[in-house]
């Protein structure tokens, strides 16, 4: 799905990063940075959706190698975590809804999970 589409999906405000215009295979909805290593391919273009918005999160997906963060519940990073995001060529956004909704949203328009990577 077109990175675009997700940020209207969301009514993502866009924190840091660019282009839009990049496509996200898959949806990883979590809180627990050490699930989100274990569950997201490893080089997929994945969207991280989290209530967190702190260096962890950052550093999480620079390791799991996710291009986009999207913050729920209007949450934003502090200024050295959205100046390391910006290094690393991460996309940040944040959205008011809620991990749930967020998820429910981008699932009711296509969007896959990251458990159907690693179901047999």
């Amino acid at each position: 799905m077109n990175l675009g589409k997700i940020r209207q999906i969301l009514r993502a405000e866009v924190i840091v990063g660019s282009p839009l215009d990049r496509e996200i295979e898959v949806c990883c909805a979590c809180d627990l940075m050490s699930e989100v290593l274990s569950c997201v391919p490893t080089g997929s273009s994945c969207l991280l959706l989290t209530n967190l918005a702190h260096s962890q999160t950052i550093r999480t997906a620079e390791i799991a190698e996710i291009p986009v963060i999207c913050f729920v519940r209007g949450r934003k990073p502090e200024s050295q975590n959205i100046e390391s995001a910006k290094k690393n060529g991460l996309v940040l956004l944040s959205t008011y809804f809620s991990l749930y909704e967020a998820s429910g949203r981008l699932y009711k328009e296509g969007m896959p999970g990251c458990s159907g990577s690693r179901v047999s």
